[in-house]
């Protein structure tokens, strides 16, 4: 019974810290303000400068843990997820006394809200599975070997359990529903460039372009504009609108002094 619930765990244990690794790289990439990471777990614990690579060596510590749980199949270091479920249960515990108003980053910025009994458990739950793991040394091959309906089953359990253990799954659907207005939605200034350069408009003012790369470039509202030289001393003007999977594209050609060339109708909005 125990190896066919730890041949159940070991995939629920690789998927856990895949994903926990991959939040946590995501949210301190797009930290772009001072003290983002301030009320996530792994940052509270190092001063302010130290906050982004703090997320990003926990992030690659989970993926070494992968390393280890797939192709190591005995020997003591099979007990490093161990330690690092029974650390993270403890500084889960010790956060929600020191800093209730800490999340526990477990899942980068999704896992904001204040640490709870939730939370806690499911680190137990998981030292536990790793606990199995490397009691019965669980590899890979041993797990598609012995695997079962019964597994499947236990499967199925532990993975139902940990879904109800983890509040960042009412957070995720609450994002789904609420989806910002296109003026406040970020956007970075590299995808809207390619966005232009895959249109019609972009087609067709190419050849009378100097330059690969914007002269100037700014956002107003859901519109990012892109000014590039052309010939004659001229500039064209894009705008891409930033919402749609096939954003309207406009450009216009202005003179030195900002004028239309041709002059364009009256009723033509640019």
């Amino acid at each position: 019974m125990l190896s066919t619930i730890a041949a159940a765990s070991l995939p629920i244990l690789v998927v856990m810290l895949l994903l926990g690794g991959l939040a946590k790289l995501f949210t301190a990439r797009s930290d772009a303000e001072p003290g983002g990471l301030v009320r996530l777990g792994p940052a509270v614990l190092v001063p302010e400068r130290f906050r982004t690579p703090a997320m990003i060596v926990c992030a690659f510590g989970e993926f070494m843990l992968v390393g280890v749980l797939l192709l190591v199949d005995a020997g003591v270091i099979r007990w490093l997820p161990v330690a690092f479920f029974a650390v993270s249960t403890y500084v889960l515990l010790d956060l929600r006394r020191r800093r209730p108003d800490a999340g526990c980053g477990c899942f980068g910025e999704v896992s904001s809200a204040p640490i709870g009994l939730r939370s806690i458990t499911r680190a137990m739950v998981l030292a536990a599975m790793a606990v199995l793991v490397a009691v019965e040394g669980t590899g890979v091959s041993t797990t598609l070997a012995a695997w079962s309906w019964t597994t499947t089953v236990w499967l199925g359990g532990g993975v139902a359990l940990l879904l109800a253990l983890s509040p960042e799954v009412g957070e995720s659907f609450a994002r789904l529903r609420y989806r910002a207005p296109c003026e406040q939605r970020p956007l970075p200034a590299g995808r809207a460039l390619s966005r232009l350069q895959a249109s019609a408009a972009w087609r067709s003012h190419a050849p009378t372009l100097t330059s690969d790369e914007p002269a100037d470039m700014w956002r107003e509202l859901c519109w990012r504009f892109f000014v590039f030289p052309a010939q004659n001393g001229t500039d064209v003007v894009f705008a891409v609108y930033l919402s749609g999977r096939r954003p309207a594209v406009k450009a216009a050609v202005v003179s030195p002094d900002g004028r239309p060339v041709p002059p364009l109708r009256e009723s033509m909005h640019v």
